[in-house]
């Protein structure tokens, strides 16, 4: 025999040969069988919009299915469909104030909103209208694309267990948040994305260096704390440097201040200094400078703690 047949109806069958059933099976898909059956019954003529309504699948889904049966040699290359990057908006607003019906109509008539939702749920559980509300916001008030949006709760998600450990989710308030640094950086592409977060996972590696050297091994940072934290790794500090700022801090303060002790780091680097060597060769040549009797001596740090 050389193949199968399908019978569909009374008037219409479809043959399937041995070698296309043998990669089906192989490829072990069911929703790629599924796919190539819709295919084959739409004589080859239906587009993927048409197959993803009649299989009532989303569009990622149909992807998948599609992929599995390019891997199998059964069809050709999928189409690849880009997001059209939007534009970064003009100013940053707070969202509008979205009703129910809102959101009901953005899910009824945008397919894309409709399967975000449903990924971020699988994430973070059902979530309150409150929480889509804010969801709707960074997708069309800030214009981040839905791929971006996936991409950003998930940062978020992998930020929040790195604090506080595994299991511990953020709240839409905090992604919303996030989204808001998003969008004024203009990160509306993966691309863009991907760059940030690699720059910002390497910045956060030194977190746990300048905690120690802050005498305060053994805790993950705190946000309040990491606004100081990260200033310091964008500005380039090694942790001794950061210790070294730190014992200043204690022996004029008589205990750690954040302010005191990022105003001391702000100053090395407006000077140019960031090594423990290049701090203590420019100390050397202020004390090696005749006394001058000034009572304004502390007036640059008044500067930093009043920012």
């Amino acid at each position: 025999m050389a193949g199968y047949v399908l019978h569909l109806s009374t008037e219409e069958n479809i043959t399937l040969s041995s070698a296309t059933v043998k990669r089906l099976i192989a490829g072990g898909s069911g929703d790629a069988a599924l796919l190539y059956l819709a295919i084959l019954h739409a004589r080859g003529a239906a587009d993927s919009g048409k197959l993803a309504r009649e299989l009532k699948w989303d569009e990622t889904r149909l992807r998948a299915a599609e992929q599995a049966l390019y891997e199998m040699k059964l069809v050709g290359a999928p189409e690849k469909k880009e997001e059209a990057p939007l534009p970064p908006p003009q100013q940053l607003s707070e969202p509008p104030e979205y009703t129910r019906e809102d959101i009901a109509r953005k899910l009824e008539g945008d397919g894309r909103f409709a399967c975000l939702l449903r990924e971020v749920e699988h994430k973070l559980g059902p979530l309150s209208t409150p929480s889509v509300k804010k969801l709707l916001g960074l997708y069309e008030n800030l214009g981040l694309p839905a791929d971006v949006v996936y991409t950003l709760v998930n940062y978020c998600i992998a930020k929040k267990e790195q604090q506080f450990g595994e299991g511990r989710l953020p709240n839409m308030r905090e992604i919303e948040k996030e989204g808001y640094v998003w969008a004024r950086k203009e990160l509306f592409s993966i691309e863009k994305a991907s760059e940030y977060m690699k720059r910002e996972q390497s910045l956060r590696g030194r977190y746990p260096e300048y905690m120690a050297a802050l005498q305060m091994q053994g805790r993950a940072s705190a946000p309040s704390e990491e606004k100081y934290l990260s200033a310091w790794a964008e500005m380039g500090f090694p942790a001794d440097t950061v210790s070294e700022a730190y014992d200043r801090t204690i022996l004029h303060c008589h205990e750690f201040r954040w302010p005191y002790c990022n105003g001391i780091l702000k100053r090395w680097h407006e000077k140019g200094l960031h090594t423990l060597a290049e701090v203590r060769a420019e100390n050397a040549r202020e004390q090696s400078k005749p006394k001058k009797n000034t009572t304004g001596g502390n007036a640059w740090m008044k500067e930093y703690l009043n920012q």
